[in-house]
C-alpha cells in the first residue's frame, strides 16, 4: 500500500470488522479502566473504540515504522482517552506500566512463533490482577483450517514470508495458561475470525 506523506493509511479489514468486535469488547471490557492495543497498526481500530467506549484509557502501541500513520488517526480523532502512542515490539522494551485490559487484532498470524512466545511472556508484567485479554484473528483447531479461504489466506501469508502463518488455537490457549490467563470465551466472527479470551 502506497501513500502520500500527508495520507492516512487505510486497512479496509478494519472497517468491516470493528463493529463485530465493538460488541465483543462492550461485553468483555465493561468493567476495565485502562486497554494496552498491542500493534494498532493504522489506528482504525483504537479511533473506533476509543470513541464508543469513552470509559476506557485505550493505549495504543506499534513498532516505530508504523507510528506516524497511527499518529495521523488518532490526532485527527483528538479523543480524550487515547494518549500518544507507544513505541512497542514485542521482542523489546515494554512499558512500565499496568493494564487491566490487553487488545490485539489480526497481529499473531503476523509475527514470527518466537515473537508471539515473546508477547505472551511479556504479559505477565503488564497485566493487572483480574486483567482481560482479547485476541482477534483466524485460527486453525485440531491442527486444521477452518475454512477453505482460511487456507488460501495462510499460503498467501507464507508466500510473502515464511515466518508468517495462522496459528493453532491449542499452541496459543498453552501460552496463555503458562502467562497464567485462563480462557473464558472463543467466539465465533464473521470471515472464519474469532475472538479469544482470557483472564488473569
Amino acid at each position: 500500500m502506497t501513500r502520500s506523506l500527508t495520507e492516512k493509511p487505510f486497512a479496509p479489514s478494519c472497517e468491516r470488522n470493528r463493529d463485530v468486535i465493538l460488541e465483543r469488547l462492550r461485553v468483555h471490557f465493561a468493567g476495565r479502566r485502562q486497554v494496552l492495543e498491542i500493534g494498532s497498526g493504522t489506528g482504525q481500530h483504537a479511533v473506533h473504540f476509543a470513541a464508543a467506549l469513552p470509559h476506557l484509557q485505550w493505549q495504543c502501541s506499534e513498532r516505530a515504522e508504523a507510528l506516524p500513520g497511527l499518529r495521523m488517526w488518532l490526532d485527527e480523532a483528538a479523543l480524550p482517552n487515547t494518549p500518544l502512542p507507544l513505541e512497542l515490539d514485542v521482542c523489546g522494551r515494554w512499558p512500565v506500566a499496568h493494564f487491566d485490559a490487553v487488545f490485539t487484532a489480526n497481529t499473531l498470524h503476523i509475527m514470527a512463533w518466537h515473537e508471539v512466545e515473546k508477547m505472551f511472556a511479556a504479559l505477565r508484567a503488564v497485566l493487572a490482577p483480574s486483567a482481560t485479554l482479547v485476541i482477534y484473528g483466524p485460527f486453525n483447531y485440531g491442527g486444521r483450517f477452518t475454512s477453505d479461504s482460511n487456507a488460501a489466506f495462510d499460503r498467501s501469508l507464507r508466500e510473502g514470508a515464511p515466518h508468517r502463518g495462522i496459528r493453532d488455537f491449542e499452541t496459543v490457549e498453552a501460552l496463555a495458561r503458562l502467562a497464567g490467563l485462563s480462557l473464558l470465551a472463543d467466539d465465533e466472527m464473521p470471515a472464519n475470525n474469532r475472538c479469544l479470551v482470557f483472564a488473569r
